[in-house]
């Protein structure tokens, strides 16, 4: 079957019309080989932003802008088309931004993805982040600069108005004064500093002369090392740590022994404590000396050895000729 020149014609012709419409479709950002998930995002403002131009997620494209429009007559904002041409999890709080090249001759978009578990669905619409133009970088760059600079010069114009305040006489025979003290201050410095008179030099050659004396006393500083090593070696050999526990024996014996004294239930301890007992103790010296106060002074009535003598008739006394307790009305 031969086929006519017209059909041929009408056919590249419709076959063209499809490709031209289909690579129109593709330019504006439609794609038709699968259903893409798509999501939205709004921006007061997209310059230089175009359909088709690409959106990444740290720095892969996953998809393109799709449809650009306003969201409402009065321009409040612009809604972007997004429609994703890969499989990216996408969590709900993430933003997109706007970033545009140096020359400011393309414009991409960015989302920079959020941690929160849950994901975004078809349909939704993300945040999005202010846009920074160059001019708001270089701004924002200079704006540091700008203030470091007027900072400067405010700090010039008080150095100069300090200068200026210094040009008055009594200032200046200030400063010749503080040059003149300066002067004097280098000579002396000098004279400090010289090799052969200076007292530095001087001093220096007393410590010199120190080191000398020590070099040559070198042995008998060996010599006293040794005699302190050996006293060492001598404390550290000697039985300190036995004496030290013979003393403290000797102390806790001592200790229990004063302790005990405190107590009634031996002789020290109650004739110590025990207050009747005390007493009972100075009544009877304080007898016994009465009886020896009497047998002095009265002898006869205990020994009597006369022939013609008189019996001695008077009575026993009755406490000592020093009494050294207090009378209870004896």
């Amino acid at each position: 079957m031969k086929i006519s020149n017209e059909t041929k014609v009408g056919s590249l012709t419709a076959i063209a019309i499809a490709v031209l419409i289909l690579g129109f479709n593709f330019l504006k950002g439609k794609d038709f080989n699968t259903t893409k998930h798509k999501l939205f995002a709004v921006f007061p403002a997209v310059e230089g932003l175009m359909v088709s131009n690409p959106v990444t997620v740290n720095g892969l494209q996953v998809g393109k802008v799709s449809t650009i429009e306003a969201k409402d007559k009065n321009m409040t904002g612009i809604i972007v088309g997004i429609t994703l041409t890969q499989e990216v999890n996408i969590p709900n709080n993430s933003v997109a931004s706007l970033s545009t090249d140096l020359l400011g001759s393309s414009t991409t978009m960015k989302i920079f993805l959020g941690n929160s578990t849950t994901l975004i669905n078809d349909g939704d619409t993300l945040s999005t982040r202010p846009i920074k133009g160059l001019t708001d970088k270089l701004q924002a760059s200079l704006d540091p600069a700008l203030a470091s600079a007027t900072q400067t010069l405010q700090s010039l114009d008080t150095l100069v108005n300090n200068l200026n305040s210094l040009l008055d006489p009594n200032t200046k025979n200030n400063l010749a004064s503080i040059i003149a003290n300066l002067t004097r201050s280098t000579q002396n410095l000098n004279k400090l500093l010289d090799a052969q008179t200076g007292m530095l030099a001087k001093s220096l050659s007393n410590v010199e002369s120190v080191t000398g004396n020590l070099a040559k006393s070198n042995e008998k500083i060996t010599a006293t090392v040794d005699n302190l090593e050996k006293t060492s070696n001598s404390l550290a050999n000697a039985k300190i740590k036995e004496t030290i526990d013979n003393l403290e024996s000797v102390t806790s014996k001592l200790s229990s022994a004063v302790s005990k004294t405190t107590q009634k239930d031996n002789t020290m301890g109650l004739l110590l404590n025990d207050r009747k007992l005390y007493d009972e103790l100075r009544e009877t010296n304080r007898s016994l000396t009465t009886l020896l106060d009497d047998f002095r002074l009265h002898p006869k009535r205990y020994v009597n050895i006369s022939v013609f003598g008189r019996k001695d008739k008077s009575g026993p006394i009755k406490a000592p000729i020093y009494d050294s307790v207090p009378n209870k009305g004896n």
